[in-house]
């Protein structure tokens, strides 16, 4: 049997009132073509170590319309497939003063859909999402955007099928073992990750941006100098994180830019720029830029901004700009947090801050962890510091937390924009986080200016260990508040400089969440996959919890629940 021409895709990526961007994996070189409303726009493919990848921009677009699309490689029409029993993939483009809706999680692991699959891993809450809107596209208003917040592929952790994969090309008796060693492995575990038919029909119609967390490359990624050092000292390290950092730029990242802004991009012009009859192969060059990317992170910024409407998203790398000199120790470096300053702003209705890593963790593993960090740093004496750093490590003590100067740094600019100190201050400053593996709401404290407010979905598809559970759930709530205060104090923390506290969850459940404007407020919502009548192939969804964040000048700090 002949392979398919088109091995992954297409991912509607970066769309905007006026054009929109369709990134395809091919099987060999090819000239890839979008066609739709009886026009068509093409590109060449570039190779990165053996694979074949297309980006076509797609332009001049009218705005808030919805044009179905096919690809074709080589004018052979691929997409949508032979018998495809999905909708038509089409373009949305944004509408001007449309309110803003975003699904946002993180966390999700690749096994069957099957009931064996769901049984280990919990029902996928993306493909029940991709299951119902293809089904009944009605129900629900589309989203203009698919946040993923981290830990899109686990390179640490692998699957069954990864691992059938690892064994038939290495010995997985050697290092790394069942984890990824190059390149090419990650291309099959995005594969894996990308290719279910409901999420690749999501994946095709509704728009993504993504921002990597720690497994993406490996667990507790750039956790600390200590945690540095070590793995720096293995065989396989040097090789796992340049394909990791190249694999993202191709599969994550490119997508997430804007037409101007991957003009500006080093490597994409080089794909602009190529003419000549043989195909581009990026591979060294690639391959270059990601080992600089880690050796000097201010060299390049994956972090970005995009503004919808009257609302502002940031999206914070929180993992490759950290800075682990305990001197400096930092979870975003100048640069990144001048660049991040820069952007928060007032005169939006909604700031909305987009980080893998919650900015708010329940109150008890905050100030565990900013007591982890101190005493890490040697505030309890050098005994204390190597178990403390050995804690860290064990139970992922390395949010913002845990970098009390970022985290204070950052605390510093939200209130000020809260307050109005930086511009019109928006109705809601809500921070949207994955990483931890359970969902909840947060609210810090105030009766004037902005809310800030902080939502966690996580996972999609990962559910955390029943003894994590009942670890995270009781550090969740207040009881457990005061005790860690006290105990991040003896270590010379000073106090918190926000106050908060949780206002829904946590919950367990996989997750997908969704924030949308509306007239009273900001709408967070958390969704769920359950199966019904045996049915693993067509899950139905569950709303896990439905609030408003209400505008100000509402005297209460509650918020409407539905």
């Amino acid at each position: 049997m002949t392979a398919p021409a088109l091995v992954l895709g297409p991912l509607l990526r970066y769309v905007d009132a006026v054009s929109a961007a369709v990134w395809v994996e091919t099987a060999a070189t090819a000239v890839v073509t979008v066609r739709a409303a009886g026009r068509s726009w093409s590109a060449r493919t570039f190779a990165v170590h053996g694979h074949h990848f297309a980006l076509v921009q797609v332009d001049e677009l009218a705005p808030g319309t919805v044009t179905p699309y096919t690809v074709d490689i080589d004018d052979e029409e691929v997409w949508p497939p032979a018998n495809w029993r999905f909708p038509a993939s089409a373009i949305t483009t944004l509408a001007p003063g449309a309110p803003m809706r975003i699904a946002f999680g993180s966390c999700r692991t690749s096994v069957p859909h099957d009931a064996g699959g769901n049984r280990s891993h919990g029902v996928d809450a993306l493909r029940t999402f991709a299951v119902q809107m293809a089904a009944r596209p009605g129900r629900f208003a589309w989203p203009d955007l698919v946040l993923f917040l981290g830990d899109q592929v686990y390179a640490d952790t692998t699957s069954d099928a990864m691992q059938e994969f690892i064994r038939a090309r290495r010995d997985p008796d050697e290092p790394p073992g069942e984890e990824l060693a190059d390149f090419e492995e990650y291309a099959h575990l995005y594969g894996l990750a990308w290719s279910d038919p409901a999420n690749r029909w999501l994946l095709s119609t509704v728009p993504t941006a993504m921002i990597f967390d720690d497994h993406d490359i490996r667990d507790d990624w750039n956790a600390s100098l200590s945690w540095k050092r070590e793995i720096e000292q293995t065989s396989w390290w040097h090789q796992r994180l340049v394909a990791g950092l190249a694999s993202y730029w191709v599969y994550q990242h490119l997508g997430n830019l804007s037409p101007a802004a991957r003009a500006r991009d080093e490597l994409w012009r080089l794909v602009q720029a190529h003419d000549g009859d043989a195909e581009l192969d990026l591979s060294d060059r690639l391959d270059r830029f990601a080992e600089r990317a880690d050796a000097d992170p201010a060299s390049y910024r994956w972090s970005y901004c995009r503004d919808f409407g009257d609302s502002r998203l940031i999206v914070v790398d929180s993992r490759a700009a950290r800075v682990l000199d305990p001197a400096r120790r930092a979870l975003l470096d100048e640069d990144e947090s001048a660049w991040l300053d820069e952007r928060m702003r007032g005169g939006f209705r909604h700031l909305l801050v987009g980080t893998s890593l919650p900015f708010l963790l329940p109150t008890g593993l905050h100030h565990l962890e900013a007591w982890d960090e101190a005493t890490a740093e040697g505030a309890w004496g050098e005994r204390i510091a190597g178990l403390s750093e050995k804690l860290r490590q064990a139970l992922d003590l390395e949010h913002w937390a845990a970098f009390q100067a970022s985290f204070r740094r950052v605390a510093r600019m939200v209130t000020e924009v809260a307050d109005g100190r930086r511009g019109p201050a928006p109705e809601s400053i809500v921070f949207l986080s994955g990483d931890v593996h359970y969902s909840y709401l947060a609210e810090v404290q105030r009766t004037t200016g902005s809310r800030i407010v902080q939502a966690v979905c996580s996972p999609i598809r990962n559910p955390l260990a029943l003894p994590l559970r009942s670890f995270s759930a009781v550090l969740s709530y207040a009881i457990a508040n005061r005790p860690s205060e006290l105990l991040a104090r003896s270590a010379g923390v000073p106090a918190a400089p926000l106050r908060w506290r949780g206002v829904r969850g946590p919950w367990f459940e996989n997750c997908l969440a969704s924030v949308a404007e509306t007239p009273r407020g900001l709408r967070l919502r958390w969704i769920t996959g359950v199966i019904r009548n045996g049915d693993e192939a067509h899950p139905d969804l569950k709303t896990i919890a439905d609030v408003t964040v209400t505008s100000r000048p509402v005297r209460q700090q509650a918020m409407r629940h539905r």
